[in-house]
């Protein structure tokens, strides 16, 4: 059986590449965005499946994960690739700009990772791949505490999360 990996944020940018290189590779992909009727790219290739996903609304979430089990009959591998980037003199920014960048990039996260762990725990196997970022592990973007705060957060859970996985068979990166 061919591995299926599921991919958030595949309307642009890494999240697009990783998805391509994947079917590239023969992977089922499971490409995951916020509005799948407006992609025309992706929807051409055979084992690409676009799935609709909002990485902060639960519902998508759990949907999602279904009609992926159902297509492609497992998940292999989560790539955690979505994300927003908010700059600014953090004494400028708006409580609900903080809110987002860290319900994105962080909760959003989470979110994807323990509606996907009772799979991986059925299989016995899975992989989850957090893409972060230079500025989860450097500070020297002037204007980016709130990106950096997403992104070391980000770095810290993947951490914190290997550890606890692990005896579970189920790897992050």
């Amino acid at each position: 059986m061919k591995k299926t990996v599921l991919i958030t944020g595949t309307s642009t940018g890494l999240g697009r590449l990783t998805a391509k290189y994947f079917a590239e590779k023969g992977w089922n992909v499971a490409a995951t965005m916020r509005s799948p009727e407006k992609e025309t790219e992706l929807n051409e290739i055979s084992n690409i499946k676009v799935i609709r996903l909002d990485i902060t609304e639960q519902e998508t979430i759990v949907e999602a994960l279904k009609e992926i089990v159902d297509v492609f009959g497992k998940i292999d591998v989560v790539v955690n690739n979505a994300g927003i980037g908010m700059y600014g003199a953090l004494e400028l920014m708006e409580d609900a700009d903080i809110d987002r960048q860290y319900e994105v990039n962080v909760k959003g996260v989470i979110n994807v990772i323990r509606n996907t762990l009772p799979y991986f725990r059925e299989q016995k196997s899975g992989k989850f791949i957090n893409i972060s970022s230079v500025m989860g592990r450097s500070t020297a973007l002037p204007l980016g505490s709130l990106y950096n705060m997403s992104k070391f957060a980000l770095e810290g859970l993947t951490e914190g999360l290997f550890f606890e996985l692990k005896p579970l068979n189920i790897d992050l990166h």
